[in-house]
C-alpha cells in the first residue's frame, strides 16, 4: 500500500495505518492483501480491529503474549555450534487467517492423502504390489534407513499403521496449496499450536471473541478418546514415549501429556515381559496398550533396530509383532517422509485408489531414473537438489541441499558430475516460492514467507483435521529462514467462519461416562525424580538458613576467624559449600539439580510450580554475580528463603495427595531429618563455641518457639528436646520421622497386601527408638549415626520402588 494513502476505519481517518508501508512482493501471493493491495475479505475486520487499537496498545498486547509464553516456560531447543540451548518460543503475533471454505478444501485433500498413505504402508510392509508392478523402485525403498525389515509382515494391533499425521503446505504463485512435506514418523508441533492459540488469544481476546474462529480442543478430545478406546481393547494404558528432556520438542511432549492426562515415558521406563509391553511403576509392572511414540522408530528397540540406541526399549518390536501394543504411528511409517517418494505419489494414487491427488506434492524428480535425471540437469537453475533419502524439507536441510540458481560454475559442474555418477542418491524439486503473511515489526505490518503445518488424527469415525495448526513464518524474506532451527517464527492459524462456531472444550459432556484413574500408575522414574526434587529443595533451604546465620554474625563482627564462624566453615566445607563466596557454587549446584529433577517430570509439574522454580533459579544466579558477604548476603539469603518457601508452599497446597506427592514429601522429610541431625551434632557437641546453641535455634527456625516453651535460657538439653524430640515441632527430627512413617505406610504395597515393606519396617523401628529417647541420649555421635540411618531409608525405598 503506497505511503500517503490515508485510510479510514469506520469513517474516522487514521494518523497511523499498519498497512501504510506494506508492500506485497511481485509474483508472490500475499495471504492478507490481493493483487490491488486491498485486504482480502477474511482479513478485513481483523485489520480494522488492529488499526483501532493502534501501535502503542498493540505493542502492549503482544508483549503480554510473550510474557505468557515466558511464564509458561515454553521453549524450543536449538542445536548450533555452541551446543544445545533452550530458546524462548518465537511467536509471530499476527495469526494467519484462512476462510472456512478454503480450509474444507484443504482438509478434503489431506484426508485423501492420509488414506493413500495408509494403503501405501500396508502394501510396502505387506503384499508389495507396488514394487512387483514396478510402480515403486525396490532399490529406493530398500536403501532408505526408514524401511525397517524387522516389522515387515507385521499387522498393527489397531488395524492401522497411521494415527497422527502432519503435512507441511505452501501456497504457490498460482494460488494453489502444495504439499511441501509429509510428517508420518512422529509429527511434532501440535502442542505448540495450542500454546500459540493461548498466547495469541491472550493478546487479541476481544478480536478473537468477535470473529467466528474454530476451536482446537475438539480435535484433541477426539484423538484422546480414540487412544483410550484403543487401549481398552488391549487392557493396557496409554502412554507417550519421548526421547527425553534433551529432545528439541520435549516441552511439547510434556505439555501434551499434561493436557491430555496421558503418562509421559522414556524408554527406560518400559520393559517387555511375557511378550507384553510394561511400564515400571511404584506398584510393579503395569501393561501399556497404546504407545504414542515421539522418537524416531529406529531408536525404539536396540535389540532389533539400532543397537546403539540408549533411548529405546529392548523387545518392543516383538511386543508389537505379537499385537500386544499399538504403536502410534507404526514403526517404519517414517519411510513415507522420504523426499524421493513424492515423485511416485501421483502414479501410486492412480494405482491404489484410481484417483488424482487433490493436493499435489511440490514437483519432484528422482534422479535414479534416466528421463527424470535428464530433466533435472536440463532445468538445474529452477531446481532444489538434495539427498533422495532425506526426510527433511528442502528449506530445513543443511548444505547438502542446493539451489541450482545460486551455484557457481565450479559448484554446478561438481553437482552435475555427482548426479551423473550417482543419480539414485539425488532428488530434484521445483524451487518453492512461498506466499507471504503479515508480521508485526516495529509498529508496522510487513510481509514474510510462510508455510502451513496441518494435523490429522484418526478416530473411530475416520480422520479429523485440526481446524488450524501453526504457520512457520520467516524472520526475513529468505524462504529458508522459516525453519525453526534457523530462527523462524510460529504463528497461530485461525480458520474463520461466517457464522458462529461450536465452543468445544476438552471437558466431558454431561451425559458422558467417566472413570477415575486407579492408584499405582506412577512410573518409577517419576517417583525417583519427585523424591530428589524434594530432597534438593530441602537441602537448599537448610544451606540457605545456615549461610544466613553465618553472614548475620559476620556482618556484626567483621571477624571471619571468630570460633563459631570457623566452626560453621569447617562444617560446610565437606558438602562443597565455600562461605568465602556470598552465594557458594555448592548452593547453586544443589538448586540446579532441583531444576533438573523437575525438568525430568515436566508433565507432572504445574506451570505455576515450574515458573516459581525457574524464578528461584534465576534469582540465585543473579545474586551470585552481585552479592557481597556480610549484610548484603544476609538480605539475599532472606529473599531466597522466601522464594523457597513460596515454591514449597505451592507444591504442598496445590498438588493432589496421591503417590507422586507422597514421594515428594518423603524426599523433603528425609532431607530435613538428615540436615537437622547433622547440624545439631555440630552445634550442640561438647565444646561447641559460644553462641552455637542460639545459632542452632535460628537455623531451625525455632527461636520464638523455644522462648515460649522453655522458661530458661537456651541450653543443650532444651535445644535437643525442641529440635530432635518434640513431635509437634515441624523442624524436629521426630516430626520428620512421624511424617515419614505415615507417608511410607501409604505407599503401594510391595510383596502383596498385608506385607510391610523393608522401608516401612525401618522407619517404624527408627521412629519408636527416637520417640523414647531423652535429650541426654542425643550425643554428637548418636546424632551423626541417626543422620546416617535416616539416609539409609532412601536406599530401602530405592530398592523397592525405583529399581
Amino acid at each position: 500500500m503506497a505511503k500517503g494513502n490515508q485510510k479510514k476505519i469506520r469513517g474516522k481517518p487514521l494518523t497511523h495505518s499498519l498497512l501504510e508501508h506494506y508492500q506485497p512482493i511481485d509474483g508472490v501471493v500475499d495471504e492478507m492483501v490481493d493483487a490491488s493491495g486491498n485486504p482480502r475479505p477474511v482479513w478485513q475486520d481483523f485489520i480494522e480491529a488492529l488499526e483501532e487499537l493502534g501501535p502503542e496498545k498493540l505493542g502492549q498486547r503482544f508483549a503480554r503474549a510473550d510474557q505468557y509464553l515466558r511464564d509458561a516456560g515454553v521453549y524450543y531447543r536449538v542445536y548450533d555450534k555452541a551446543g544445545a540451548n533452550e530458546r524462548e518460543w518465537p511467536l509471530a503475533h499476527v495469526p494467519l487467517l484462512i476462510e472456512e471454505k478454503e480450509w474444507a478444501d484443504i482438509s478434503t485433500g489431506l484426508v485423501q492423502r492420509a488414506d493413500l498413505f495408509e494403503e501405501v504402508l500396508a502394501d510396502i510392509y505387506g503384499s508389495n504390489r507396488l514394487i512387483d508392478k514396478g510402480i515403486l523402485p525396490a532399490g529406493l525403498v530398500a536403501a532408505s534407513p526408514e524401511y525397517l525389515r524387522p516389522v515387515v509382515g507385521t499387522r498393527p494391533a489397531s488395524g492401522h499403521f497411521l494415527h497422527m499425521l502432519a503435512f507441511e503446505l505452501g501456497r504457490g504463485p498460482d494460488g494453489r496449496w502444495w504439499v511441501l512435506g509429509d510428517r508420518t514418523q512422529a509429527p511434532s508441533g501440535a502442542g505448540f499450536a495450542l500454546e500459540n492459540r493461548v498466547a495469541t488469544t491472550r493478546a487479541l481476546s476481544d478480536i478473537y471473541g468477535e470473529m467466528h474462529v474454530h476451536r482446537l480442543a475438539g480435535f484433541f478430545r477426539r484423538f484422546r478418546d480414540a487412544l483410550i478406546g484403543m487401549a481398552k481393547v488391549s487392557g493396557g494404558r496409554v502412554a507417550i514415549l519421548t526421547p527425553g528432556p534433551l529432545n528439541e520438542t520435549y516441552y511439547e511432549h510434556a505439555y501434551i501429556a499434561r493436557y491430555l492426562g496421558i503418562m509421559l515415558l522414556e524408554g527406560e521406563d518400559l520393559t517387555v515381559s511375557g511378550g507384553r509391553l510394561m511400564v515400571r511403576t511404584v506398584s510393579g509392572l503395569k501393561p501399556v496398550g497404546v504407545l504414542w511414540r515421539r522418537l524416531d522408530a529406529a531408536f525404539a528397540d536396540p535389540l532389533e533396530l539400532r543397537p546403539d540406541s540408549q533411548i529405546g526399549t529392548p523387545g518392543l518390536v516383538e511386543a508389537i509383532r505379537r499385537g500386544a501394543v499399538s504403536a502410534v504411528n507404526a514403526l517404519g511409517s517414517g519411510l513415507l517422509e522420504t523426499r524421493a517418494l513424492q515423485s511416485f505419489l501421483p502414479r501410486i494414487a492412480r494405482e491404489l485408489r484410481g484417483e488424482e491427488l487433490l493436493l499435489p506434492s511440490v514437483a519432484t524428480w528422482w534422479c535414479g531414473q534416466e528421463n527424470e535425471r535428464r530433466h533435472v540437469l536440463a532445468n538445474l537453475d529452477r531446481m532444489v537438489v538434495g539427498p533422495a533419502l532425506s526426510t527433511r524439507l528442502a528449506f530445513e536441510d543443511d548444505d547438502s541441499t542446493r539451489l541450482g540458481s545460486t551455484l557457481s560454475d565450479e559448484e554446478r559442474a561438481e553437482l552435475v558430475a555427482r548426479i551423473e555418477s550417482d543419480g539414485g542418491g539425488f532428488v530434484g524439486q521445483e524451487a518453492v516460492t512461498l506466499s507471504t503473511t503479515p508480521v508485526y515489526v516495529g509498529g508496522w505490518l510487513e510481509p514474510r514467507p510462510a508455510s502451513l503445518r496441518v494435523y490429522l488424527a484418526r478416530t473411530p469415525e475416520g480422520w479429523t483435521v485440526m481446524p488450524g495448526g501453526f504457520a512457520r513464518v520467516g524472520f526475513s524474506l529468505d524462504p529458508t529462514a522459516i525453519a525453526m532451527q534457523r530462527g523462524g517464527q510460529a504463528a497461530d492459524v485461525w480458520v474463520v467462519s461466517d457464522r458462529p462456531v461450536e465452543r468445544e472444550t476438552l471437558l466431558p459432556q454431561e451425559h458422558d461416562s467417566f472413570t477415575r484413574t486407579m492408584p499405582g500408575s506412577l512410573p518409577s522414574r517419576a517417583a525417583e525424580n519427585l523424591t530428589w526434587l524434594g530432597r534438593y529443595i530441602e537441602r537448599s533451604e537448610d544451606t540457605v538458613r545456615i549461610l544466613r546465620a553465618y553472614h548475620v554474625r559476620l556482618a556484626e563482627t567483621s571477624d571471619p576467624e571468630m570460633p563459631l564462624l570457623a566452626d560453621v566453615r569447617d562444617y560446610l566445607e565437606p558438602f562443597g559449600i565455600d562461605v568465602e563466596s556470598a552465594i557458594p557454587l555448592g548452593l547453586i549446584s544443589t538448586l540446579d539439580s532441583a531444576v533438573y529433577s523437575a525438568g525430568q517430570i515436566r508433565d507432572r509439574f504445574s506451570p505455576d510450580g515450574w515458573l516459581a522454580l525457574k524464578d528461584l533459579s534465576k534469582t540465585i544466579h543473579q545474586f551470585a554475580k552481585t552479592v557481597a558477604p556480610g549484610d548484603d548476603a544476609t538480605r539475599a539469603m532472606t529473599v531466597i528463603l522466601r522464594k523457597l518457601a513460596g515454591f514449597s508452599g505451592l507444591l504442598h497446597e496445590n498438588m493432589y495427595r496421591f503417590t507422586g506427592w507422597r514421594f515428594l514429601e518423603i524426599g523433603r522429610r528425609l532431607e530435613r531429618g538428615i540436615q537437622i541431625a547433622r547440624t545439631l551434632a555440630c552445634l550442640t557437641r561438647t565444646g561447641a563455641p559460644d553462641g552455637a546453641l542460639d545459632m542452632m535455634l535460628e537455623i531451625g527456625d525455632s527461636v520464638m518457639t523455644h522462648r515460649r516453651q522453655y522458661p530458661v535460657q537456651a541450653g543443650r538439653r532444651t535445644v535437643i528436646d525442641l529440635l530432635a524430640l518434640d513431635p509437634l515441632n515441624p523442624r524436629s527430627i521426630l516430626f520428620q520421622l512421624e511424617r515419614l512413617k505415615a507417608e511410607i505406610g501409604l505407599l503401594p504395597t510391595v510383596g502383596g497386601e498385608g506385607h510391610m515393606s523393608p522401608a516401612a519396617k525401618e522407619i517404624l523401628q527408627l521412629n519408636t527408638a527416637i520417640a523414647v529417647m531423652e535429650p541426654s541420649d542425643m550425643t554428637a555421635n548418636a546424632l551423626d549415626d541417626l543422620a546416617g540411618e535416616i539416609g539409609g531409608l532412601y536406599n530401602s525405598l530405592a530398592k523397592a520402588y525405583f529399581g
